[in-house]
């Protein structure tokens, strides 16, 4: 008959051996029986010197460590004051733990990556002799290149567009010179003021024109009660006053539309 051969498992180290034992016996690491895990650790020894298997001294250091342990946990102390006998042990399997967790995931990762090159990024100078002339015409041909790659004809684009192009322009001039010819007859006040608007654009232009009268000095908006730390609503029923002569309104009209 043949020998019947048992596997006799090597281990890289002591701690190695310890953490499956704890994991074979499932011990909880926090609090190991000694006894157990030493009873155990010499059998792997006795059976690795029977199968006259060389073992590194780390494995007889470890041996007498849990020896003198064990011999340690039989004196009385004081579990308050001294600390525990297997705390060493037991910090020293926690940290080669996260170190094997550690070198399972880097494996992979290598495993993965490890074959792949990494190239530095060039640098590229920009080309400043480009000066080609894009004109009107050869940006519309490329749009309408781009918009036939994508699919959106330049008819549906026009549709699209054709509020924005076709709105009606209001030119911030005009409006500011109707508001001074009201300011001269009548008065005026913020939120009626921009309420009479038919349009976006309308209050837009209204809008720019109140903020360049105020910069150029020719008209004030009274705070109301609506007013908080100095900030006026659009729609608060705030005064506007004609505050500028005729020579201050034709210098801001030169100086902002010349």
């Amino acid at each position: 008959m043949e020998n019947i051969n048992y596997k006799f498992e090597v281990f890289e180290g002591p701690l190695e051996l310890l953490l499956t034992l704890v994991a074979k016996h499932k011990l909880n690491i926090d609090d190991i029986p000694i006894d157990l895990l030493c009873e155990q650790y010499m059998a792997y020894m006795n059976e690795a010197a029977m199968r006259n298997v060389d073992l590194a001294c780390e494995f007889a250091y470890m041996a007498s460590e849990l020896m003198l342990i064990k011999s340690r946990m039989l004196l009385p102390r004081d579990p308050v004051k001294d600390e525990d006998p297997r705390k060493p042990l037991i910090d020293a399997m926690v940290e080669y733990q996260r170190a094997k967790l550690a070198a399972s995931e880097l494996s992979d990762l290598f495993a993965e990556y490890g074959s792949r090159m990494i190239k530095e990024q060039d640098d590229i100078a920009p080309d400043r002799t480009y000066v080609a002339n894009h004109s009107a015409d050869l940006l519309r041909a490329a749009l309408v290149h781009v918009l036939t790659e994508t699919r959106f004809s330049e008819k549906n684009m026009r549709s699209e567009f054709e509020g924005i192009v076709n709105a009606p322009r209001i030119p911030v001039e005009t409006v500011m010179t109707n508001l001074i010819a009201s300011l001269r007859t009548s008065e005026l006040y913020l939120d009626s003021f921009f309420m009479q608007s038919e349009s976006k654009q309308e209050i837009v232009a209204k809008f720019l024109s109140i903020l360049e009268l105020i910069k150029s000095h020719i008209v004030v908006v009274e705070e109301s009660d609506d007013a908080a730390d100095g900030i006026t609503p659009v729609r608060c029923h705030a005064r506007i006053t004609l505050i500028g002569s005729d020579e201050d309104i034709k210098a801001a009209a030169l100086d902002s539309y010349a």
